[in-house]
């Protein structure tokens, strides 16, 4: 089913876990523990190099390894049967060195670990571009004022640029754990039969450190064939990620529905359209990430429960992430991909911001009415004082302003310039400019350009 991998996946992303570029990773193990073999001198160097010669994935039958994986269980077992008979063609004494020390398990998990570095890199230059995308927005709009909304209503005015360095913030956060994670999740495992490499003998340390060393991969203290911290710590942080983006898009889509119309998604032919209503134009992007979102969480709970596996090698467990992981991370990528290549073309409507802040005629400036109107008559009255302004403003479809400007008793001793000051939206944004500049200011920290 490949009609839906433009919508949901990133084409690069997709390489990364190909069945080819698995088979392969799962090769890079076979090779560079022959030559960690050799190097401990459990293996001949001749069949060191005769092993890693055919470990190259264009030389195996595909198709036979899905086969004989159906038969044993894991892809390990056909995959090393077909390299051992490939070396055997030119050399019958060095098959007899394939996989030597190893289990299935130490092939497949490191396999995955191969897999996950380079998702890992491309993630992070998609974060980056993302992050930049996001601070020049920030920084272009930190002046454009837009009405804030709680529990869907309007609020009180703020700005677009402090919206968008919220939506940044989040979004540094998430590459900090990405790259924090690394040191635990690019780990080795190599552990043999039940992870004390017996099959070894008193070698089984050298050739681990050896390994690790090849593969450019941290050695752990003990292999970890039923400890998956690991792999779920890299489910729950591309899920946290993945929320992060589907909440960008959430937001997005409500500001660009008609009657906000605050913010459209890139215009172009055939973008958006409806089959049945030709003046449709749907934020493709946001339902993409958006079903992104509700995809991988579920996707990390069944990560979360395969920890849970028994003794020295799970039944079940293990097999459950053998396409979870991989789901989570291509959904999250593919989520990132076209977030980011939208947002490059985001269309933000100032104007439309600025004409809505009239939306409630003068409500969403009751707090700082009520605030200026504490200081002379306390908390607790004047809040009612405004509350009962507020529901004659409703019930006689009057501009909030207004009332307080025509009744001299009810504004107390503030003039009628305090008022004017008072509904001037500039004048109640508080501290959003400089949450904004310290946003900006550590996502320079972070090196990202914009």
């Amino acid at each position: 089913m490949n009609l839906l991998d433009q919508l949901f996946r990133s084409e690069a992303m997709e390489r990364i876990f190909s069945d080819t570029e698995l088979l392969q990773s799962l090769l890079h193990f076979e090779a560079a523990l022959a030559r960690a073999g050799a190097q401990a001198g459990v293996v001949p160097d001749a069949a060191a190099r005769a092993i890693a010669a055919k470990c190259q994935a264009e030389l195996f039958d595909l198709k036979a390894v899905a086969e004989g994986t159906e038969r044993s269980g894991n892809l390990a077992i056909p995959a090393i049967k077909q390299l051992t008979e490939l070396v055997a063609k030119e050399d019958s004494h060095s098959a007899g060195f394939v996989h030597w020390g190893a289990t299935s398990q130490d092939a497949i998990d490191t396999a995955t670990v191969l897999q996950l570095r380079r998702a890992f890199e491309l993630v992070d230059q998609d974060l980056l571009s993302l992050s930049g995308t996001l601070a020049a927005l920030a920084d272009a709009h930190r002046h454009s004022l837009v009405v804030a909304r709680t529990w869907m209503q309007q609020a009180l005015p703020t700005t677009f640029g402090f919206i968008v360095a919220g939506w940044l913030d989040a979004v540094l956060r998430d590459r900090k754990r990405l790259l924090e994670i690394r040191s635990r999740a690019l780990t080795l495992q190599f552990g043999g039969a039940v992870g004390t490499l017996a099959a070894l003998g008193t070698k089984g340390l050298a050739v681990a450190e050896a390994l690790a060393k090849d593969l450019l991969l941290t050695l752990p203290a003990a292999p970890w064939h039923t400890h998956r911290d690991r792999f779920a710590e890299v489910a729950t942080t591309f899920g946290l990620c993945c929320s992060t983006l589907a909440k960008i898009a959430g937001d997005i889509s409500l500001h660009a529905q008609n009657e906000i119309g605050e913010l459209s998604e890139p215009s172009s032919d055939g973008r958006g359209g409806s089959s049945s209503m030709p003046h449709k134009r749907n934020p493709v992007t946001c339902a993409v990430v958006l079903a992104a979102g509700l995809r991988v969480p579920p996707l990390v709970s069944t990560m979360l429960s395969s920890m849970i596996q028994e003794e020295q090698r799970g039944l079940g467990g293990w097999h459950a992430e053998w396409e979870t992981l991989p789901e989570i991370v291509r959904l999250t990528s593919g989520a990132l991909h076209h977030l980011t290549q939208m947002l490059g073309g985001l269309q933000v409507h100032a104007e439309r911001m600025k004409d809505n802040l009239q939306a409630t005629k003068g409500l969403i400036f009751a707090e700082a009415v009520s605030i200026a109107l504490a200081a002379i008559n306390g908390k607790s009255a004047a809040h009612q004082l405004v509350e009962t302004a507020c529901r004659k403003a409703l019930a006689e479809n009057l501009h909030l302003k207004d009332i307080f400007l025509q009744d001299a008793a009810l504004r107390g001793p503030l003039a009628a310039a305090d008022i004017e000051r008072l509904f001037d939206a500039q004048s109640y944004l508080g501290s959003a400019g400089i949450f904004v500049d310290r946003v900006l200011s550590e996502a320079r920290e972070f090196s990202i350009p914009y």
